[in-house]
């Protein structure tokens, strides 16, 4: 069954591929031959190629922003820029600025051709006046270990920053902008991939205080002033268009699935909420499964859980959904999990997710090691090593949120 998870995983990665859809998407448009290509995101690398394979010598200059380790190489004639994710860093405001001085003083003549996926909001970054690296860092580390969702999180950064909330956009007015976007937001909101740096924001000042006070935040007078002031709500220079998403996904890891043998089932394309409360719920529908179902399935959920941290160990939300889900289905021997980012990294380690079986939690039992008290710890990822249980990838290119799956053959 572990080989059937590989492959599963194998087959799914390679079909979102964003450099074939990025491809697709931008043959079946018209451009001019004075294009500003600005890539940002964990798959900017990826797309950025793409655009490079599709217009050539027609982009007079362009900016790729993305992951460290993300940038497979050189392109020609783009400036590559790594930086910090998911907290941003000195390269984010690099990254930045490099893009706002390369469209600066752009005409209507000029055409921007931006290619965006997730990651963007640490990794692309001008603070507005006031604010420092150490005020983004902070509010970004506090919300990401409060359980906060990627729209809180955004609807909190966008008010901080000179290119989020559909700021970029209007600085690069009267050029007009070409978005291509590989969704990681449950309901493809495009105001909060990347944080929306070409998308009219949705949110309001009103929401953001509603979230330091749901929250508790710590934020200081400045923070809280810049919080006041409102997004962009309108533009006119911008056209959209959605080359990949979680729905993608979850159909590619059906297909899949259904290949080996298994009849899948999409349960949901949007699952969001604790990462432990998804694995145990995923475990007890495994266990009915396992006990009543006459025919091989595979059950596929698609979204993005949080994490809320309580201790000092390693892992991500992936890691964090697999090992809870070893509590639930101990014992079953026709029985198997796994969950992994799209991306191929999954919270701050080197593993896209992890898998499960009916074995991994008597593995970790001999070892004298209690689900319960490593996921106390939020140390899934050396739980997961101890039972051979890490999923490594490597960084995939792509982002269009994670999946799960369960996989109970009879």
């Amino acid at each position: 069954m572990k080989d059937h998870a590989n492959t599963i995983i194998a087959k799914t990665l390679e079909a979102v591929n964003p450099y074939n859809a990025t491809v697709a998407a931008l043959q079946q448009i018209q451009l001019g031959n004075s294009i500003y290509l600005v890539a940002i995101g964990k798959a900017a690398f990826t797309m950025a190629k793409a655009a490079k394979a599709v217009f050539d010598d027609r982009i007079k200059k362009g900016v790729a922003v993305t992951k460290y380790g993300h940038a497979k190489g050189i392109i020609d004639g783009i400036t590559i820029i790594e930086a910090g994710h998911p907290l941003p860093d000195a390269q984010s405001l690099l990254g930045g600025q490099a893009v706002l001085d390369m469209t600066a003083g752009l005409t209507a003549a000029d055409e921007i051709l931006l290619l965006l996926s997730g990651g963007g909001s640490a990794l692309f970054e001008v603070l507005e006046d006031g604010i420092t690296l150490a005020d983004a860092e902070g509010i970004t580390q506090q919300l990401l270990s409060c359980g906060a969702d990627i729209v809180e999180i955004n609807t909190i950064r966008k008010r901080l920053s000179k290119v989020k909330g559909g700021k970029f956009a209007a600085h690069c007015a009267p050029a007009f902008i070409h978005s291509f976007v590989l969704s990681d937001v449950l309901g493809d909101r495009l105001d909060t991939v990347a944080s929306g740096p070409a998308y009219p924001d949705n949110t309001t000042a009103k929401d953001a205080f509603d979230i330091v006070k749901k929250y508790n935040l710590s934020i200081s007078l400045h923070v809280a002033e810049a919080l006041s002031k409102e997004t962009q709500k309108s533009l006119n220079n911008v056209d959209t268009c959605i080359v990949g998403n979680v729905s993608q996904l979850c159909d590619e890891a059906a297909k899949a699935a259904y290949e080996l043998g298994y009849e899948p089932t999409i349960l949901t394309r949007s699952l969001n909420c604790e990462a432990k409360e998804a694995g145990r719920f995923l475990a007890a529908i495994a266990r009915e499964i396992a006990q009543t179902s006459k025919t091989s399935c595979a059950i596929i959920v698609g979204g993005e859980t949080v994490v809320t941290l309580q201790g000092k160990g390693k892992g991500g939300r992936n890691q964090e959904l697999a090992l809870a889900a070893a509590e639930g289905i101990g014992g079953l021997s026709n029985t198997l999990i796994f969950a992994l980012g799209s991306d191929g990294t999954d919270g701050p380690t080197d593993a896209a997710g992890g898998i499960v079986d009916g074995e991994s939690k008597k593995l970790l039992d001999a070892k004298g090691k209690k689900i319960t008290e490593i996921l106390a710890d939020n140390d899934s990822y050396h739980g997961l090593a101890l039972t051979g249980g890490l999923i490594v990838t490597g960084p995939t290119g792509g982002n269009v949120n994670d999946i799960a799956v369960i996989l109970c053959r009879v």
